[in-house]
């Protein structure tokens, strides 16, 4: 697998007429890496989140095996802050273990409808996830309300130093929460 340091934003200067043709092309040739970068782009730049939950509809119903993993799956509304906080991440050191971050459902409760868990492991964060779905060393939070992997904002924190990971994991925890998220996790 190649290693990303930040999800790319390849349109970062493209108008808005010309993304959205872009994403058209992308469809019709369910080219799911393409549509994507164009709906991410979308969505750090504010887009009206209808707009961005129906073009991942869209995406997903004709690109799904194309789509990379750091696409969520649903529109969440603060993800372009959990980007910005947890770009300011930084880990010197190689290692084997990951940050990952969970999308939490809150939707039953009053309030913000979505959560998020902050985690370290020396799995990869689909395989993580996976255990804590299955009751594996789980953490109540992720077992009960646990939606999908958020992938992209964390990155650039794969295969980094244990003791940079728990570090991280912390600190990434608190300035999620400093930031008026729900936070899970971040030991």
């Amino acid at each position: 697998m190649r290693r990303l340091t930040a999800v790319p934003r390849p349109h970062l200067a493209e108008p808005r007429a010309a993304l959205l043709a872009r994403f058209e092309a992308a469809l019709a040739a369910h080219d799911g890496a393409a549509g994507a970068a164009c709906v991410h782009e979308l969505w750090m730049r504010g887009e009206i989140g209808l707009n961005v939950e129906r073009a991942l509809e869209r995406l997903w119903s004709v690109a799904a095996r194309t789509v990379p993993e750091w696409l969520p799956m649903r529109h969440v509304e603060w993800l372009p802050k959990v980007y910005e906080i947890a770009a300011r991440c930084r880990a010197e050191a190689r290692g084997r273990s990951n940050i990952y971050l969970v999308l939490l459902d809150y939707r039953d409760r009053e309030g913000e409808p979505y959560g998020i868990y902050v985690g370290m492991s020396d799995y990869p964060a689909s395989e993580r996830f996976d255990q804590h779905k299955a009751g594996i060393r789980a953490a109540g939070s992720v077992l009960k309300r646990g939606l999908e992997v958020l992938t992209g904002p964390v990155l650039h924190l794969e295969r980094i130093a244990r003791r940079e990971a728990e570090r991280i994991e912390a600190q990434l925890a608190e300035a999620l929460r400093a930031a008026g998220l729900i936070v899970r996790g971040g030991h």
